[in-house]
């Protein structure tokens, strides 16, 4: 039986395999090498640091071969650019050699030199300028402070209109690449400022998007379609709205204008934005709920991706996988993502280093959602295998993130098919990964401050070499006027005035910007403040609950212990799936409170009861309330007031309208009081502060920063011989 399991998979590998080969020939059958060469005029000598796209691919000279060696398909766009002579465009007919002759190109160039020379020897750094450009876009994806000192280099002398442009395009490029939107926008509208140019301005609208400017990404893709565009110009700005207007949830528009572009990219047989579009279009007929048409289109981007290559085909997959499992298609998003699990092994094989993307389709997120989509199935037993796989990639790969969430399911599934020991093993695992995941999290603040040091200090750098540049051109002009100071007295005056006027300007404009750096970085910081906070408070939460249980183990209770375990699970469940967000609806919130105390009230029924009640005139709807934030009260109440009381004591929680716009939630205990709960603790646990109730009042104080006081909380004494507690916090309108 081995042996012919061996066989089988060995037929399976060699079927897919000639299968790949077979879908790989009959694309590249339709490509060719097309050599191009662009060569001087006058001198017959190559250039060779000119940008060539083709169909939105650029190709690099070929120094073996002496010309640039493009792979293209009939009707393909090529453009070439250079910031010393104007943009060609031409379209693909044969693959025959393209010879491109620039004339005056060296002409230019010399002029160009001398023109910002006040000798006649030429600056040794006028002569790097291509050197320092073509160095910035080489370390654009390695190191960002090399890329950004070479274009400070490529700006340090003054250079033609059409250097300038191309220099602040490099700088928006590298920008846009490490996801600094804001600061691409400003240097591509510099660039296009300077010196206009399509493919700028099309960078301009792509960054707008990005920054989700979509009223400024609209106009300037409207702008664009009043331009004499190329045929892939075309279909990347009508691609561009339809991305606007699918974000906007502007479905039928949307639709429209991809469908515009698909018409133009099929005219022109432009193959990957064909897949592309079919797949934007099918997400469009998915969010509409039209599932038949969105099976259909995403078929259809399936069949054209595997002629692709493997990386498309992986991440198109990716993508309908997860439609499928959104419209709970369990059985193809299982069948589809266990093909990628090939397909992805073979990618990896062909590879000689894997990819580093934080985004890239790896086995262990692909085994992680078959595990996943088996759970939804219901079908425990069948998800292990692949959430153990999962773990086990995550852990060689030191994917903590994957590797947590593996783990957390597996404990899930454990718990389901009712092998609890391995449940706890897992959960034990799971709670582990959270204290390395928080370290992790830690290190990644400390790293995005540095970065974001790094990346002010280089844009200061630049803009202070601009300043100095325009203050060394009014410098110029000044001794220029007082040369003729008796015949453009008036003149002089103008331009004076006009030079200080820029000045405050760009000194108000550079205020400006680093106001909203600092803004937007004191929000990053609160947020992932937030979230440390919340991955604190769950371990800490877990631990306290655990104590419960193991209370019931120590008295043979096996029949309460499972039952509280259950239970338990359910809470945990509930919990995690909102440890990631900043508010939760206060339904959400009290379903949880109502658990939790029927839990502790399970372990402590002599010693309290409870109530809670809610005042039907609120609509809870419109209420939300950080997750977790009331249970450390309730757990106060219950651990340190109720527990010690001789007699029975009771748990009153309240949920009450205050006015339109307020709720009061009042939790009131009849227990020992918080100073004979302090007389009673021990000298260790006095030297321990409550790290939940320390976490709350971080958390209450961070999120009335960002959200204008919307929760208050005042802790008093019911009775006053100090006995009872009651905690009042307001809640307010989201």
């Amino acid at each position: 039986m081995i042996f012919k399991k061996h066989i089988t998979y060995l037929f399976l590998f060699l079927f897919l395999s000639i299968s790949a080969q077979e879908i790989n020939t009959n694309f590249e059958s339709n490509t060719f090498d097309v050599e191009v060469v662009v060569l001087d005029k006058d001198t017959d000598n190559p250039i060779k640091n000119a940008e060539v796209f083709v169909s939105g691919k650029f190709f690099d000279y070929s120094e073996i071969r002496s010309n640039y060696l493009i792979k293209a398909k009939v009707g393909d766009q090529l453009r070439i650019t250079h910031p010393d002579f104007e943009t060609v465009y031409y379209t693909i007919k044969s693959n025959e050699e393209i010879k491109i002759l620039v004339e005056d190109f060296s002409t230019k160039q010399a002029s160009k030199i001398s023109k910002y020379s006040r000798s006649e020897t030429v600056s040794k750094e006028a002569n790097f300028y291509h050197q320092y450009l073509d160095s910035a876009k080489f370390y654009k994806k390695k190191d960002i402070d090399k890329s950004l000192s070479f274009v400070e280099q490529a700006l340090k002398d003054k250079q033609s209109r059409e250097r300038n442009s191309a220099s602040y395009k490099t700088l928006a490029d590298v920008y846009l690449y490490w996801k600094q939107y804001d600061l691409a926008v400003n240097n591509y509208k510099l660039s296009y400022q300077i010196k206009e140019n399509i493919a700028t301005k099309i960078d301009l609208a792509n960054a707008q998007f990005l920054l989700k400017d979509y009223k400024g990404s609209e106009a300037t893709y409207l702008e664009l379609l009043k331009e004499d565009l190329s045929n892939y110009e075309r279909i990347i700005v009508l691609e561009g709205l339809g991305d606007i207007d699918f974000d906007l949830k502007k479905n039928t528009t949307a639709k429209t204008y991809y469908n515009q572009s698909l018409k133009i990219a099929k005219s022109e047989l432009v193959t990957p934005k064909i897949t592309d579009l079919n797949s934007k279009i099918a997400a469009v007929f998915a969010a509409e709920g039209n599932v038949t048409q969105a099976n259909i289109r995403y078929k259809n981007s399936l069949d054209l991706a595997s002629k692709e290559n493997i990386s498309r085909a992986l991440k198109e997959e990716e993508k309908v996988a997860d439609f499928y499992n959104a419209n709970r298609q369990f059985d193809a998003e299982i069948k589809l993502r266990k093909e990628s699990l090939l397909k992805e092994a073979k990618n990896k094989t062909s590879k000689k280093k894997p990819s580093l993307q934080p985004d890239s389709i790896t086995s262990q997120k692909i085994n992680y959602k078959i595990g996943n989509a088996y759970i939804l199935k219901e079908e425990y037993k069948s998800a292990i295998p692949f959430l153990e796989k999962s773990k086990k990639d995550a852990d060689d790969k030191k994917d903590i993130i994957v590797e947590k969430d593996a783990t957390r399911k597996l404990s899930e599934v454990y718990a389901a098919v009712g092998d609890y020991d391995k449940a706890l093993e897992s959960y034990q695992d799971y709670v582990k990964l959270v204290d390395q995941s928080y370290i992790q999290k830690e290190q990644e603040i400390q790293q995005v401050q540095r970065f974001s040091k790094k990346i002010s200090d280089n844009q200061n750098r630049i803009a202070s070499l601009e300043k100095d540049k325009e203050l060394a051109e009014s410098k110029i002009s000044l001794a220029y006027i007082d040369k003729k100071l008796s015949e453009e007295s008036n003149q002089k005056q103008r331009t004076i005035i006009y030079a200080l006027f820029g000045g405050i300007l760009l000194m108000s404009l550079l205020g400006y910007f680093m106001f909203r750096n600092i803004k937007q970085q004191k929000l990053a910081n609160n947020l992932l403040a937030l979230k440390s906070m919340r991955s604190q408070m769950n371990p800490h939460f877990i631990f306290n609950a655990l104590n419960s249980v193991n209370s019931f183990i120590a008295v043979n209770d096996e029949r309460n212990a499972n039952r509280y375990l259950t239970e338990f699970s359910a809470l945990m469940r509930s919990v995690l799936e909102n440890s990631d967000e900043d508010f939760i609806p206060l339904t959400k919130e009290i379903e949880l409170l109502e658990l939790y105390v029927k839990l502790e009230h399970n372990r402590f029924k002599e010693k309290f009861d409870y109530q809670i009640s809610v005042d039907k005139n609120i609509s809870l709807d419109q209420f939300s309330i950080p997750p977790m934030l009331l249970q450390p009260y309730i757990e106060n109440a219950i651990w340190h007031g109720l527990r010690y009381r001789k007699e029975k004591g009771n748990l009153d929680i309240s949920i009450t309208k205050k006015d339109e716009e307020t709720v009061a939630v009042i939790i009131k205990d009849n227990g020992i009081g918080r100073s004979k709960s302090q007389e009673l603790k021990t000298k260790n646990q006095l030297k321990q502060k409550s790290k939940g109730m320390i976490n709350i009042k971080n958390r209450i104080a961070i999120l009335n920063d960002m959200y204008k006081d919307r929760i208050s909380v005042n802790v008093s004494n019911v009775l006053e011989n100090g006995e009872g507690t009651k905690v009042e916090l307001l809640l307010k309108k989201k």
